[in-house]
Parts: structure tokens; C-alpha cells; sequence
């Protein structure tokens, strides 16, 4: 049977596993037995399974945290209009209150039509985050991208009267996932848009790499401080200068993780009123296999 040696390292490794102390750096597999070898590394795959499970959990409880936080004010804002509206109808009717009761109903439908957007954005964002869909990039012509991201934002654009200059007329691909890169894309087209000057333009440009193929959208909007482009794609980070525009601070970090994702990435150039320029890089080639996101 086995040598006592043996079977007193085995002890060993379990006991340093039980107290969360193993590392397989300890053990030198030249050394070890063939029992003690397999131990090593199911012991190994345990502790990577509990690293794994730590992070997932620390992952939740910041996500927990975060809706909390930005949930808190469009509920109390509903709350408080909702309220308001109430004693009005109990006061009594005439024109006065009629009118102010229709600035209520308004508040209320802004304020939950921006708990709707940030559900849905917290939505994405956890599924993303915890693995429950797939990106599954495959090959496919650059102007459909580009064509349909427009389509999303083409109505919020005219609302501002801004114009989309769309300068892409080629017929080159990328490998890339429809559903998740034209959320990516209509990020970034969103912005553009709510952070441009009332009648402006963006525009949409593509330089075609060996390696990648790079997509452009460019605006003349407020810009962007240089202290804040390494912020931005962080998750609920938003500027000072835009903390009283629309918007919860998601969408840049979701674009990001979705170009990960696929092997891409994002770059961005700006000066405080000049506008700003992002870059999406999508490589050219899918990989032999998907990343699940």
C-alpha cells in the first residue's frame, strides 16, 4: 500500500486546502507520487474554483450595491410627484390645479421612463457580467453595423436636428455579434448625440486594417477633459459637466465589454470643446471559438 511518507503529505495538502492556505508552487510534481500528484491538482482546480466563486460573489454584491444607489432617486422622485398629485385631487378641481396636475403626470412618466432605461442597462449589464448569454462573432459586412446602429438613434438625432454623415460606402467585414456590437455601436451613436450642440453633425467613418477593422464616430459636441478619458468606460462614471444630462454612466462600460468580448477594443480622442472622436476596433477574423459574456 502507500508509504506513511506519502500518505502524511497527502494529510498535509488536505488540511492546507481545508484552511484555504494550499498553493500548488508548495509541491514539486518531481518529487511527488503518482496519489499525491492527482491530489496536487484536483486540490489545485478546488482552490481556482473557490477564487472564481469569490469573485463572482464580490461581483453580485457590487452590482447589488449599485442598483440600490441609482435606483433610489427616479423611485423617490415618484414617490414625491405621485404624492403631490394625490392632494391636488383631493383639494378639489379648477384650471389651476388641472394644470399643475399635468406637469405631475409629466415628472412622473420622465422619472419612470428613466428607472425603465436604468433597469434595463443594469439588465444588460448583469447578463453580461455573469455569463448567462453568448457573443458569438462571425463575419459579416461593416455597413449592415453601421446601417442598423444609425436606424436606432436616426429619430433622437432629428429631435436635436443633428445631422448623421454616414461616409462608409465600402463592402468590408469584420467578425463581429449583430445583437451585442450594434448595442456597442449605439452607445457610443447615443452619446454622440446627446453631447452634441443642438444642430450639429456626427461623423461615421471606417479605416480597414489587416488585423482589424476600425469604426469611427466622430462629433463637434462639448468634448471631453483629458483627465476624464480614462474614466469614462467605467461603470456609473459620469463627468461633472454632464451629471445634469440624461443618462446613468453604463453605456460606455457596456460597449467596452462587448468589444472584450470579441477580441476588440475602443479608443477615444477629445478636447474640451472641439468634440470627441471614438474608435471601435473590431478584429477582422472570428476566433475558432466564442467567448461566452
Amino acid at each position: 500500500m502507500f508509504g506513511r511518507k506519502t500518505l502524511d503529505r497527502v494529510e498535509h495538502m488536505l488540511d492546507e486546502a481545508i484552511a484555504g492556505n494550499f498553493q500548488e508552487s508548495d509541491y514539486d510534481e518531481t518529487h511527488l507520487s503518482k496519489l499525491e500528484s492527482k491530489w496536487k491538482q484536483y486540490l489545485g482546480m478546488s482552490v481556482l474554483t473557490r477564487e472564481n466563486m469569490e469573485k463572482e460573489k464580490e461581483s453580485v454584491k457590487s452590482l447589488v450595491s449599485d442598483i440600490s444607489h441609482q435606483t433610489k432617486t427616479p423611485m423617490a422622485n415618484i414617490q414625491l410627484y405621485a404624492e403631490l398629485l394625490r392632494e391636488n385631487l383631493e383639494s378639489g378641481p379648477d384650471f389651476a390645479q388641472k394644470s399643475q396636475n399635468l406637469k405631475l403626470l409629466n415628472e412622473i412618466g420622465v422619472q419612470a421612463k428613466k428607472l425603465d432605461f436604468l433597469i434595463q442597462s443594469l439588465t444588460k449589464l448583469s447578463r453580461l457580467e455573469s455569463n448567462i448569454v453568448e457573443v458569438r462573432p462571425v463575419r459579416q459586412k461593416l455597413s449592415e453595423l453601421i446601417g442598423a446602429a444609425i436606424q436606432d438613434v436616426r429619430l433622437k438625432a432629428e429631435h436635436r436636428e443633428i445631422e448623421i454623415i454616414n461616409t462608409y460606402g465600402g463592402t468590408g467585414s469584420a467578425a463581429y455579434d449583430m445583437k451585442w456590437t450594434k448595442e456597442a455601436l449605439g452607445n457610443v451613436l447615443d452619446n454622440a448625440v446627446k453631447y452634441s450642440h443642438f444642430g450639429g453633425s456626427i461623423r461615421i467613418s471606417v479605416a480597414e486594417y489587416e488585423l482589424y477593422a476600425a469604426v469611427s464616430v466622430k462629433d463637434d459636441g462639448i468634448g471631453i477633459r483629458e483627465e476624464d478619458t480614462a474614466k469614462i468606460f467605467g461603470r456609473f462614471y459620469r463627468a461633472e459637466e454632464v451629471q445634469q444630462e440624461d443618462g446613468v454612466g453604463i453605456g460606455l462600460y457596456l460597449t467596452r465589454e462587448i468589444l472584450r468580448k470579441e477580441n476588440g477594443y475602443i479608443r477615444v480622442k477629445s478636447k474640451p470643446g472641439n468634440g470627441s472622436e471614438f474608435v471601435m476596433y473590431l478584429p477582422r477574423e472570428a476566433e475558432e471559438f466564442f467567448h461566452k459574456c
